[in-house]
């Protein structure tokens, strides 16, 4: 008739053990030596992940080589925002003590399409409270200007508003004198 219940569960429970037994074989072959050492981690990693070549710097990396755009950008709005957001890796312009390469310089419309990743009607999500942001195209139709106009043409790409109050200044100061 066939396997009795009892040899049925005796073969499953064999099974189970030869496939845990396997199974567990298999994973003391494959785990590297330093697993668990730091926790259910790779201790190996650290040392390898340390050993990656840095592609990204801070600010303060710029700031000692360009003093002037140092002085302009911690004063103006965008202080927070990385030299690299605009320019690119600092790795692709310094490698040790040493310039490797020149970081692009956005002119003309680039400038604009650079200004629009932040700059646009498509976040919301920031409260206002916060940061005051500019949202184009509506900025451009406030301050009756052309659409086509590039965001350098009234703002420095460094302190956004050092023009604006120069201007203003300027303009207080004729007002003044009338």
């Amino acid at each position: 008739m066939g396997l009795s219940y009892k040899m049925r569960l005796l073969i499953l429970a064999l099974g189970i053990g030869i496939a845990t037994t396997g199974g567990l074989f298999i994973k003391s072959l494959l785990k590297p030596e330093s697993f668990g050492v730091y926790g259910p981690y790779r201790a190996a990693a650290i040392d390898e992940e340390a050993q990656i070549p840095i592609r990204h710097a801070t600010n303060v990396s710029c700031y000692s080589c360009h003093p002037y755009e140092a002085k302009i950008h911690k004063a103006g709005l965008h202080k927070t925002i990385s030299c690299e957001f605009c320019h690119g890796p600092w790795a692709d312009h310094v490698a040790g003590s040493k310039k490797v390469g020149t970081l692009p310089v956005k002119k003309d419309g680039e400038i604009t399409t650079l200004c629009l990743r932040c700059h646009n009607t498509e976040i919301t999500a920031r409260p206002h409270e916060v940061i005051k942001t500019v949202a184009m195209p509506g900025h451009l139709e406030s301050q009756k200007v052309k659409l086509t106009h590039n965001c350098n043409q009234c703002h420095h790409v460094h302190a956004p508003l050092k023009y604006i109050n120069r201007a203003k200044q300027i303009t207080e100061s004729a007002e003044k004198a009338l």
